[in-house]
């Protein structure tokens, strides 16, 4: 199976980080395969909060830290950057486990990287593949 797929990590060692990726590394080409297709070539880099505060900014005009960023490159070829500061945050606010909430996070960035906005429509397709992927 081709998975064109790459994971990298920009910010200071932190065990959870490592055991994270360790312990999904899988699960991430299955989930992009899925919604994507075999041929979508997609970067997954992990960064900490100045980096993505300072694309949210560049990019979108937003002057502060958000916990996941997708961005096409064309129609066949993406990046998703996730901040895990952030989403520890918001994990919190959602109840839901640190693990739990970067998969969800994935398919979020995912059905973005697909051509959804927010909306019904968008929150329908990430509940069939969290359903999927049992997220």
């Amino acid at each position: 199976m081709q998975t064109n797929f790459a994971v990298t990590k920009t910010i200071k060692e932190k065990p959870f980080v490592s055991l994270f990726l360790k312990r999904n590394k899988r699960l991430f080409p299955k989930m992009k395969n899925v919604v994507l297709g075999t041929k979508y070539n997609l970067s997954l880099t992990f960064i900490g909060e100045k980096r993505i505060r300072s694309l949210n900014k560049t990019y979108r005009g937003k002057n502060r830290a958000t916990d996941i960023l997708s961005f096409p490159l064309s129609k066949n070829e993406g990046e998703i950057f996730i901040n895990f500061d952030r989403a520890k945050v918001e994990a919190k606010k959602f109840s839901r486990e640190m693990t739990n909430f970067i998969l969800f996070l994935f398919i979020h960035g995912l059905c973005h990287l697909k051509g959804m906005r927010h909306g019904s429509t968008m929150e329908g397709e990430e509940r069939k593949y969290r359903k999927r992927f049992n997220i």
